[in-house]
């Protein structure tokens, strides 16, 4: 401590600078559901995914878009661990992707159905929820889990209907509520909204920003339709195993001067394709 003589102690307290009003921490960027470094796959002789390096933000909708074929199944399967000869990193809620500690945090939802077609919607829901919480003590968590699952789908109305009666639609919103059974914190949807019409397309969306804003839910959505984009809070464009971009919606527009996320997509793909021409060894 420093000593001053009497009379003088006031002067030299007013010469320090305030330190009294604290200073705000720097804002803290979004943490990672998923992180991927170097993330490689190889099928074969083929490559599907190069090298790819990108983020998907916790409590956000991430769009994975791009045409069908460019491995956003791929991809997918890699983040939940059921996809071979993965190089790289790649981190999924603080775990290496495919850790057992991660099977009850994530919900995945393939492009084809997984539904029993001679179960009922309930039965079919009852079935796995008891997988998840098995023995008699929690009878009442699934009974609620369930009831809540299929309202959250809206399928009240055919919650004992025939899974193998029901429409394309239907049976994609029960494999769903599949998936929301444990309340998961990452779930990952393989092209959810294909063969659907735009009322439930818009309905189902309108759910996933329901989740994701109710619950903290990070949502992978895939899809080859690029109006949909719009709908998401970041956007992974994929094309030919490479993400071109990794942005918001707004910002992609921005950055290429264009109205749509689809126009800017176009412009990607044409400036990618520029570039690789431009390298190819001359003969």
């Amino acid at each position: 401590m420093m000593n001053y003589p009497v009379g003088e102690a006031a002067d030299q307290a007013a010469a320090r600078p305030d330190t009294t009003t604290p200073v705000p921490p720097p804002a803290e960027p979004p943490a990672a559901a998923i992180a991927a470094q170097g993330l490689t796959t190889v099928r074969g002789d083929r490559t599907v995914l190069h090298g790819l390096d990108f983020t998907v933000h916790a409590g956000r909708i991430t769009g994975l878009l791009g045409p069908s074929g460019c491995g956003k199944t791929t991809l997918m399967r890699a983040i939940v661990g059921t996809q071979a000869h993965v190089g790289g990193t790649l981190r999924v809620l603080g775990h290496p992707a495919g850790d057992p500690t991660l099977r009850s945090r994530i919900g995945y939802v393939t492009q084809a159905p997984s539904v029993y077609d001679d179960l009922t919607v309930r039965q079919n829901l009852d079935y796995f929820a008891a997988v998840l919480f098995p023995g008699r003590a929690h009878r009442q968590e699934r009974r609620a889990t369930v009831d809540r699952a299929i309202d959250d789908v809206d399928l009240s109305s055919h919650a004992d209907s025939l899974a193998g009666r029901l429409s394309g639609g239907q049976r994609s919103r029960v494999s769903l509520a599949v998936a929301l059974l444990g309340t998961p914190e990452l779930l990952v949807l393989d092209e959810p909204t294909v063969g659907l019409d735009p009322v439930l397309r818009r309905d189902l969306w309108n759910l996933f920003h329901q989740i994701a804003a109710d619950r903290g839910t990070t949502l992978l959505v895939s899809s080859h339709v690029m109006d949909e984009a719009e709908r998401c809070h970041r956007l992974l464009l994929m094309r030919e195993g490479e993400i071109l971009a990794d942005d918001t919606p707004e910002a992609l527009r921005h950055r290429n001067d264009t109205a749509t996320v689809e126009e800017a997509f176009l412009r990607l793909v044409d400036a990618a394709a520029a570039r690789a021409a431009h390298e190819e060894p001359r003969s």
